[in-house]
């Protein structure tokens, strides 16, 4: 693969078993507002795709900021998923670090690793890279073309 520069992190992504236990120590330890969580949109919303396959997996979500990057908390609900997959391989912890690109595709072609998860949000979608092998993290691929 050609050189090329790494874009800024814009997300580093943990999966929990307890998203409000979390939420409460993040708030506790860093002394910062308490973030609320949401559930994730169901599959008619988010087309979302585990190995290729549909999926009804959600999970809830929070996000914390953090300069200019997010830290997320993830929880899954239900399951396939590449949340719930790596809360019962490794526990809680790191799940993936995350980057934005206007446009997905050059980039996916350049890393040539293989794809877990896929679906969409308002305003984009998402592709999860299974690079824990390699990196010793997954990578999510966030694409915006509005951003």
């Amino acid at each position: 693969m050609a050189k090329q520069e790494i874009d800024p992190i814009v997300q580093i992504a943990l999966v929990v078993d307890d998203i409000e236990k979390y939420i409460d120590a993040y708030t506790e330890v860093f002394g910062i507002e308490r973030p609320a969580w949401r559930l994730t949109d169901t599959k008619d919303v988010t087309h979302a795709r585990y190995l290729g396959r549909e999926t009804e997996a959600r999970a809830k979500l929070a996000f914390i900021k953090a300069g200019n990057l997010s830290i997320e908390l993830i929880e899954p609900v239900g399951e396939p998923s590449v949340w719930a997959t790596a809360l019962k391989q490794n526990g809680p912890g790191v799940h993936h670090i995350a980057f934005r690109y206007k446009d997905k595709k050059p980039v996916l072609d350049a890393l040539g690793l293989p794809i877990t998860q896929t679906g969409d949000f308002k305003g984009g979608n998402y592709t999860y890279l299974d690079a824990r092998g390699k990196l010793g993290v997954d990578i999510e691929i966030l694409e915006n073309p509005d951003m």
